[in-house]
């Protein structure tokens, strides 16, 4: 490889791409990087260098795959005096590009579609290493597939498995499993962060920089500064950071017996039960029906499990939810209802959103998740608990649910549930109970 023709940043990420203990890197923090040109160079590289490697390079969509990565790709090519026909060969309808010696690219779609949440379109596929551009655009669930893929001639060529990882700064998974233990210096061993700069690329145009230097403040603190900590509003209730910390905080103590849950009304909404020891939402069920019947038994058979007095059972009483509670007869949480002991909320279910991320912010809740995806789910909606009107003389209240559905593609129904658990704080403190 041309190492002259990578910058230093770049530089440093091949050490790490080509060593022996790490296994994925990030690259990325900012716009004009070098992050699909690094991406390209360390697969064109492995493939010349190691005859009959098999490696993949995806992207959230395959169309802006070949759009974007792949001209970045062939532009290396050119720059290395790697000609099409002579030294690779290109199959557009089959999506691979294949050298002389054997070696392989595999171009990937790694968009999570619902008719394949679990990546079969992946197969048996072995591969040696991957080059995932734009992570921030695909699940972790997707990433770690491609990984678990990562076995292809390893041994044979006495190689450690890698994923290259690229991105611009972005408030999902990759934050939370690169930037911010990097931050706090507790980044596993076999991960690396690089934070890269269009200030760190020697090769981009002067007017590229200024054209980033012009964008809106928020554009230009992420794709120029590469902050990752930016944030796009005024109105977030809940610290980021804090509720990434809920699913960590797992030393605070347990505590009396609860059961709060959002019950699905139509749709695509699901019904989310929670159990809770004291503020430790310990065990979610999530059901994909509207059986009155069904969500009661599965309220019933949490209730008998985790011994739960029925004066500590909460749902929703809106729809479909107060069948569930004239079956339980538990108690029921209506969210419009008047905010407790007329304080200045504009109702229950706001006042509860509020002391919710009181508590969250002060990291005095845990919640234990070992499902990734519904991990991702709690924190985009918790993300989501917004103010309205927070600069005017008004009553406190969050923004519309249906313009948080319009957010999420989905309605808040974790965040519901989690929230519905605050009304039993509301009375611990001596404020007046649900009716």
């Amino acid at each position: 490889m041309k190492i002259a023709s990578l910058t230093a940043k770049q530089g440093e990420a091949l050490r790490y791409l080509t060593d022996k203990t790490t296994t994925e890197v990030l690259y990325g923090g900012a716009a004009g990087g070098g992050k699909s040109y690094l991406g390209c160079c360390f697969i064109i590289w492995l493939c010349l260098e190691h005859d009959g490697v098999r490696t993949l390079i995806g992207r959230s969509k395959l169309d802006t795959l070949k759009k974007t990565t792949l001209n970045t790709f062939w532009d290396v090519c050119s720059q290395w005096g790697i000609q099409a026909n002579t030294h690779y060969k290109y199959n557009a309808s089959t999506n691979v590009i294949t050298f002389f010696n054997g070696s392989e690219v595999i171009l990937k779609d790694l968009f999570a579609y619902p008719s394949d949440k679990n990546f079969d379109s992946l197969g048996s596929l072995e591969i040696t290493a991957a080059f995932i551009d734009e992570c921030s655009q695909i699940t972790e669930k997707a990433k770690q597939i491609v990984a678990s893929r990562m076995r292809y001639r390893l041994d044979e060529y006495n190689l450690t498995p890698k994923i290259l990882l690229t991105c611009n700064p972005s408030k999902q998974w990759v934050y939370s499993s690169f930037y911010k233990p990097h931050k706090e210096n507790k980044l596993p061993a076999h991960r690396k962060f690089i934070q890269s700069l269009v200030t760190d690329n020697k090769h981009v145009s002067k007017h590229y920089h200024e054209q980033l230097n012009r964008l809106d403040n928020i554009s230009k603190q992420r794709l120029l500064f590469g902050n990752w900590e930016y944030d796009d509003s005024d109105d977030k209730l809940i610290n980021y950071d804090a509720i990434l910390s809920t699913f960590d905080n797992k030393n605070l103590d347990v505590g009396d017996s609860y059961i709060t849950a959002d019950i699905a009304r139509y749709g695509k909404d699901k019904t989310v039960i929670v159990y809770w020891s004291g503020l430790r939402a310990e065990h979610f069920v999530t059901m994909n029906t509207n059986s009155v019947t069904e969500a009661a038994d599965k309220i019933k058979e949490l209730q008998q499990r985790y011994s739960v007095p029925l004066a500590n059972i909460c749902v929703d009483e809106d729809g479909v939810g107060g069948g569930v509670k004239d079956i339980l007869r538990c108690k029921g949480f209506v969210n419009n209802s008047k905010a407790l002991k007329g304080e200045n909320y504009v109702n229950l279910k706001t006042q509860c959103y509020y002391t919710l991320a009181d508590y969250i912010n002060k990291l005095n809740i845990y919640i234990r998740c070992e499902d990734i995806k519904v991990k991702n789910s709690i924190t985009e909606e918790l993300e989501q608990v917004r103010r309205k009107n927070y600069d005017k003389d008004t009553k406190l209240q969050l923004i519309p649910k249906e313009d948080v559905k319009t957010a999420l593609g989905r309605s808040p129904d974790y965040a519901d549930a989690i929230m519905m658990r605050m009304v039993y704080e509301l009375k611990a403190t001596g404020k007046y109970f649900i009716h």
